[in-house]
């Protein structure tokens, strides 16, 4: 197991760098093999960690990127969803998938939930919010063509290893709510997306709102919004540098 790429926090006190617990640990739980490891963020000025309970995602929220994909400008927000450990951390590899020729990176804001629940009105949304982090939803854009094509769910070309990069987590509490800021996102130190959080057609209450009537949203959660125009093919030793206002960066390599 990569540590660069995960921070594993492995049951009960046990910190490893990729350790599994022993059968016989595993036979103190009550369970017939060694319970799954939490996936854990770290949280910008404090040694606390973020648990990761669910991973959704925004499709189609900014317009200049709908319009470079072809997509319909007035369809409402919808939402797929990643494995927590398919996630990938600040300073990580992302491992090149198979079954794709066109592996296409995609930058954006990913809000971390403290709380939730069903239907949650939109004024009452970011109350709900624990901070803000930067992400990249990777893509096997070949696959998710293809499946859209056949009008089949797209999930192999959205939920794979290695498909969820995000980093550090920003309270809100430090940073505030955001609404704007610049967002962008460089391959091997050429900016290839630019734009602002501006941008976005429904914003982080709207999303959270739309969401929380399908699923029952809960503290751990973290929302991908959506991402701006520019996305584009990667190759093998790329080096992604990803950048929102006041949520630093998140650098990850592909290999």
């Amino acid at each position: 197991m990569d540590i660069k790429k995960r921070d594993f926090l492995v049951g009960g006190a046990m910190l490893g760098a990729g350790a599994a617990m022993s059968s016989e640990a595993a036979a103190q739980t009550g369970t017939v093999f060694p319970p799954p490891q939490q996936i854990l963020l770290p949280v910008n000025g404090t040694s606390q960690r973020f648990p990761v309970r669910r991973i959704y995602c925004v499709g189609r929220n900014y317009l200049a990127h709908i319009r470079e994909m072809g997509n319909d400008e007035r369809e409402l927000p919808f939402f797929f969803a990643k494995h927590r450990d398919m996630i990938v951390q600040h300073g990580g590899t992302c491992a090149y998938p198979g079954m794709t020729k066109d592996f296409q990176y995609e930058i954006e804001l990913v809000v971390a939930m403290k709380s939730g629940g069903m239907n949650i009105p939109i004024e009452r949304a970011l109350d709900h919010v624990y901070g803000y982090a930067v992400g990249l939803d990777m893509t096997r854009r070949d696959q998710q063509s293809r499946m859209k094509s056949k009008q089949w769910p797209w999930e192999i070309g959205k939920s794979f290893e290695d498909s969820a990069p995000c980093g550090t987590i920003y309270p809100a509490s430090a940073v505030g709510h955001l609404s704007k800021g610049r967002i962008q996102l460089a391959v091997n130190g050429k900016t290839q997306q630019d734009s602002d959080l501006d941008k976005m057609i429904w914003n982080v209450p709207e999303i959270i709102h739309h969401l929380s009537a399908q699923a029952e949203l809960k503290a751990g959660d973290l929302i991908f919004t959506g991402t701006p125009e520019g996305v584009g093919p990667l190759k093998k030793g790329d080096k992604m540098l990803g950048r929102i206002d006041q949520l630093g960066e998140l650098s990850i390599s592909v290999v």
